[in-house]
């Protein structure tokens, strides 16, 4: 059994992911601001990550064998981390994400994003390093109905749904992604593992935009109309005119056992349709 602390995890994967570790019989501690109640059997701190002082009350005198933080974005969120985590926990897994490897982000609001966990990893990995330090870096995460908040497979299945053309790079590059329940067990594994460093985090088989669109046309019985934007050009969310895919094969050499996309999405896509509000 290990001490676990969760930073976020009220929320999409982050919930999975206390309630797998707790159910592994981990005693896990959830911190946030006090928005999202974990469940019975799970500790809570309440407490605002981006002020120290208010962060160290309410940690007092407590120690993890692991800190998982869902919600580090900026470098300076990563500087308080640094600091106060260090000679609290061994081991340290920040959440972070394929645009880190994105030269070119369609949209200053992406290009902040990505800006940000790649400058909070750098942060982390400063030596000395404090602790045994993990950052995963999450394909695009997707699930079915309410669950999925982001509302990213939403927006092509009310596209299609509605016979609207879905905004497309004339040929775009594939792209990975994962189940949120799959990189809940991810960040599970990760969390009690032995490793270091930099991870992909991908279920095998990657999709461009119209693979996508094309199984959501299956799925709902409608046909996709495109629309092709100039490169260079923002298009709808998946859809990319560079190479944007991971490589999982390092996670797979360390022993973590990925499902296929094929596998997962078409349910993903039958609850999306299922959970979307009736037309009329």
């Amino acid at each position: 059994m290990k001490r676990i602390l969760v930073i976020g995890g009220s929320r999409y994967f982050g919930r999975h992911l206390v309630a797998l570790l707790a159910d592994a019989g981990h005693e896990v501690t959830v911190l946030n601001r006090g928005s999202g109640v974990p469940p019975r059997g799970v500790g809570h701190l309440v407490a605002d990550r981006d002020d120290e002082g208010q962060l160290l009350a309410a940690l007092g005198g407590r120690t993890f064998d692991t800190v998982v933080d869902q919600v580090c974005y900026t470098p300076a969120q990563a500087a308080v981390a640094r600091r106060v985590f260090a000679g609290r926990t061994a081991r340290y897994v920040m959440t972070s994400t394929m645009e880190v490897y994105d030269p070119a982000p369609p949209t200053p609001e992406a290009l902040d994003y990505a800006e940000g966990k790649r400058l909070a990893e750098a942060v982390f990995l400063a030596e000395p390093v404090p602790f045994a330090f993990v950052t995963v870096r999450t394909a695009h995460v997707l699930g079915g109905g309410r669950e999925e908040f982001t509302g990213r497979l939403a927006h092509y299945v009310g596209r299609i749904g509605a016979g609207t053309p879905v905004e497309v790079h004339e040929a775009p590059y594939a792209t990975s992604f994962i189940h949120h329940r799959e990189i809940a067990e991810f960040l599970g594994w990760a969390a009690v593992g032995g490793f270091t460093g930099p991870v992909d985090a991908a279920s095998h088989g990657a999709l461009d935009v119209r693979d996508l669109c094309a199984l959501i046309g299956e799925r709902t019985g409608r046909p996709v109309r495109y629309r092709v934007v100039p490169r260079g050009a923002t298009a709808s969310p998946f859809s990319f005119d560079r190479a944007y895919a991971l490589d999982n094969s390092r996670a797979t050499a360390l022993g973590f056992r990925f499902g296929r996309v094929a596998h997962w999405l078409p349910r993903a896509v039958d609850e999306t349709v299922n959970a979307a509000p009736a037309s009329g």
